[in-house]
């Protein structure tokens, strides 16, 4: 079977927490979809099609990892793309009971597809993407919680 994975999120911006979770499924799954949800209710500070072009030029000698975004449900989005499974980080307790209840709506709505937690490694557990919007939105320097060769600026 080929195994499918939707990693969801809002992605403003892609940190070095999200990049570890990819690596660390590379040998997990044929293939790793990064899906970039459109949500209308939040600030975003990098455009969808920005947030998009990050990720492909991240991943960019990984031939199993793409890049997408779409707007609403993601059970829609992963039955669309034939996802296998859901992928998500836990960085703490918080984090789990947040993704274990949508995890198991998500089960009910779409029974045949997993959803898969990663812990967090410790040294990214504190990285979250709104406070390094934050850092970036105030003029300082993010640099160190963004993956190696991307320059902010150019995104934004």
């Amino acid at each position: 079977m080929h195994k499918v994975a939707v990693f969801p999120g809002s992605f403003d911006p892609f940190t070095v927490g999200h990049e570890s979770i990819v690596l660390r499924s590379l040998d997990l799954f044929d293939e790793i979809i990064v899906a970039i949800g459109i949500h209308s209710t939040k600030q975003s500070l990098l455009r969808i099609e920005a947030r998009v072009e990050m990720v492909n030029k991240i991943f960019e000698s990984y031939d199993q990892v793409s890049a997408d975004s779409f707007k609403g449900l993601t059970v829609d989005y992963c039955r669309k793309v034939n996802a296998t499974h859901m992928l998500r980080g836990i960085r703490t307790s918080a984090d789990f009971e947040y993704e274990r209840a949508i995890a198991q709506i998500n089960k009910r709505m779409l029974p045949f597809v997993e959803s898969i937690f990663l812990l967090t490694s410790p040294e990214h557990t504190p990285i979250n993407s709104t406070i390094i919007r934050d850092i970036i939105r105030n003029g300082g320097d993010a640099a160190q919680f963004l993956p190696e060769g991307i320059d902010i600026k150019h995104y934004l």
